[in-house]
């Protein structure tokens, strides 16, 4: 499986042409905690993943990133969604918690 890494996701979704869709996989609460902004993103718990596909479908084809609080939930999300025919996803590296270290230090590192 790919990864990336925060800071080449960053890159991404600071770029004018991103189409970089954003797949968080935490728990609804998680999110309350520590969340990157940006337009292009769902919610779907990894536990909900499989019976939600139909949600995010119309990115079967776009750049897919994968994330969670620090990459293990993300993995799994990113094998079920290769499983399913997803072509280009990626497993964002050290989830949240990277992000909140390296790209956003207001966030909280949980």
């Amino acid at each position: 499986m790919e990864e990336i890494s925060v800071k080449e996701l960053k890159e991404e979704i600071d770029s004018d042409n991103s189409s970089v869709f954003l797949l968080d996989v935490r728990e609804p609460f998680e999110q309350y905690q520590s969340k990157i902004s940006y337009d292009n993103s769902t919610l779907i718990p990894v536990g909900e993943l499989e019976g939600r596909l139909d949600e995010i479908k119309d990115h079967k084809n776009s750049e897919i990133v994968c994330m969670c609080r620090s990459g293990g939930r993300s993995a799994d999300a990113c094998k079920l969604l290769e499983k399913e025919g997803f072509e280009n996803v990626k497993n964002l590296k050290g989830g949240i918690n990277e992000w909140a270290k390296k790209i956003d230090t207001s966030l909280p590192v949980y």
